[in-house]
């Protein structure tokens, strides 16, 4: 019931039924007055005109007899009539079950009847006369009185009556014709506006259902167009918004993918803000970030971003203004770029744009200690070789021993600047990509083994015990460069044995999965904890002055690194303080 209530035919329904039940309320109410003042006016010209008959009778008859006997055959049914001289005596009376004694009494006791003897004119009026069904009751007649005139003079009067039931059953078979109408008018209205609600809302309701399927994401839902009027518009115009929203909704989409692919190829985080400050929109290296950083919180924060970017995001929202700032944090290096989102004229949020200066920091650094490194290596032996050349140009050593052993000076110190220039064009060429491996297929043991044993007089000089172990059968190959290879390994080893000054050197060849593991293990000085990252670095020198003195450059490792990584492989270092130092390399079979 509530369902039809709230339904456009319902309402419609309702809407017409009020209407037409007002419409024909008023009309039932004034058709019956009229009807029963229409009944009521041919009652009287009826009784007028059987009154006038009545009159003429008893005037053309001279007996009473006759007149009494014409009088029954013209009375119509549930008429009465009764005739009076004008001493008030009844000379005729017909009236079923009322004798004519009880009419003249009653003729007596009212008033209205002396009043239509006064009267040389019709007259009619409703008055009290004996009910003809009960006795001793009186009943309301419709009663007219008609004058009797002899010689223009009132002689008597006929009194014509007749009971209002005649009039009233009339008015009721009236009203049940009337009501009867009433009714058939309602169940056509009500059937009829359920037609037209029905044609109006049925095509309402097949839009409402494409409309729920169109919010569903089925654009390919179409409204039939089968009427030419207002719905049959409203369903054209309804097609067009389904297409026109599909077509729309592949744009948005489609910028949607573009910009969602753009966030996602940017190297820099990039992360939107709602005016409130909770975060709209991010991208992955914005979420690496954000993972980062609440990683290095912990527990002490509860927020995903530090508190420098919250003011920062305070100070654009609040002064409506583009900030860029580079902040340090951790140890690591940012800089930030936050600009105001509009909606219209308003601030909706802000987009900040933060990227990750720590490696450039480092980078930089590296390149003035690279230029630091250079400058200090080249020039201690520029001036030595300045100075010893000078000199001997000057003649001013006169010794030919001494003369020989500044001269060796020289050589050595152009060799170690030789040697110098040469890692540099070495390291620079593998750190561009240009070097090129020439792999062959060599076995383990005996290639590793000839390695080590290139050492073992300088162990020998050094007396540290210098030992190869491999876990290798004798036919295991692996695929390297043998030259890199050997470079590699002969720093490793030469570092070791230069850095130790007792105990041993031990190389191991290990196999694992997939990998041969080749570990440079030494008794030596070892490296401080502080100094492990930095190992591998451009010029990395533990102590400079014993390196220096050993003829070192501080690029062997960085060489070794991208050698081994060259081969897809990967190089580490352990090792604890005046215990000793762990190199291990690993390098894959294939």
């Amino acid at each position: 019931m509530n369902r039809i209530w709230n339904s456009v035919v319902g309402k419609l329904w309702v809407t017409i039924l009020l209407l037409v039940s007002f419409v024909l309320f008023v009309f039932t109410v004034l058709m019956l007055e009229f009807l029963q003042n229409y009944h009521m006016q041919q009652a009287e010209i009826s009784l007028r005109q059987t009154a006038a008959t009545v009159a003429s009778i008893v005037d053309d008859n001279e007996t009473a007899e006759t007149t009494s006997e014409l009088l029954t055959d013209i009375l119509p049914d549930s008429t009465n009539a009764l005739i009076a001289t004008s001493h008030v005596e009844v000379s005729f009376a017909m009236q079923e079950g009322v004798n004519k004694k009880e009419i003249q009494d009653t003729i007596l006791a009212n008033k209205t009847f002396h009043e239509i003897f006064q009267s040389d004119e019709p007259v009619i009026k409703e008055m009290m006369m004996p009910s003809s069904t009960d006795k001793d009751k009186m009943e309301s007649y419709v009663v007219l009185g008609f004058p009797l005139n002899v010689e223009n003079e009132v002689h008597g009067a006929v009194f014509i009556y007749q009971s209002p039931d005649a009039l009233h059953k009339t008015s009721k078979e009236t009203t049940k014709i009337v009501f009867l109408a009433a009714f058939i008018a309602f169940v056509l209205t009500t059937f009829f506006a359920f037609f037209l609600s029905s044609r109006i809302t049925s095509p309402l309701r097949k839009m409402r259902e494409l409309a729920f399927e169109i919010s569903k994401g089925n654009f390919e839902a179409k409204m039939p167009t089968t009427q030419n009027d207002e719905i049959g518009q409203l369903a054209v115009a309804f097609n067009q918004m389904g297409r026109q929203l599909k077509h729309n909704l592949e744009v948005i989409n489609q910028e949607n993918e573009q910009l969602s692919n753009i966030l996602t190829s940017m190297t820099d985080a990039v992360i939107t803000f709602n005016r409130d400050r909770t975060i709209l929109l991010s991208n992955p290296p914005a979420e690496r970030l954000m993972q980062k950083w609440f990683v290095n919180k912990g527990s002490q924060s509860t927020k995903p971003i530090p508190p420098e970017l919250y003011h920062m995001l305070d100070h654009v929202l609040m002064f409506e203004d583009k900030l860029e700032e580079e902040i340090e944090m951790d140890g690591n290096y940012y800089t930030f770029t936050i600009s105001p989102l509009y909606s219209g004229e308003l601030i909706r949020g802000a987009v900040a744009v933060i990227r990750d200066m720590t490696e450039q920091h480092r980078l930089e650094k590296l390149r003035s200690d690279f230029i630091a490194n250079v400058s200090h290596e080249l020039r201690t032996p520029i001036a030595m070789l300045q100075g010893y050349s000078e000199a001997l140009m000057d003649d001013f050593i006169q010794d030919q021993e001494e003369r020989n052993e500044i001269t060796k000076i020289i050589y050595d110190e152009s060799k170690r600047m030789g040697r110098l220039v040469t890692d540099l064009l070495d390291l620079a060429r593998m750190e561009s990509g240009h070097m090129t491996l020439y792999k062959d297929e060599l076995p383990i043991n005996s290639t590793f083994e000839r390695i080590t044993q290139k050492f073992a007089q300088v162990a020998k000089e050094k007396h540290v015990q210098l030992i190869f172990d491999s876990e290798f059968n004798d036919d295991a190959i692996i695929s390297i460069d043998e030259d890199r290879i050997e470079q590699v390994l002969t720093n490793l080893v030469d570092n070791a044995l230069r850095h130790t000054d007792e105990g041993s050197v031990i190389v191991t060849v290990e196999k694992e999965p997939t990998f041969a593991k080749i570990s440079v293990q030494d008794t030596g000085h070892g490296i401080p904890q502080d100094d492990l990252p930095y190992v591998f670095e451009r010029f990395y020198k533990a102590d400079k002055a014993r390196t220096r003195s050993k003829g070192g450059t501080g690029l062997g490792l960085a060489i070794a690194r991208n050698i081994v990584k060259a081969h897809s492989g990967n190089i580490m270092v352990d090792s604890v303080l005046k215990k000793g130092t762990t190199f291990t390399f690993y390098l894959p079979f294939d």
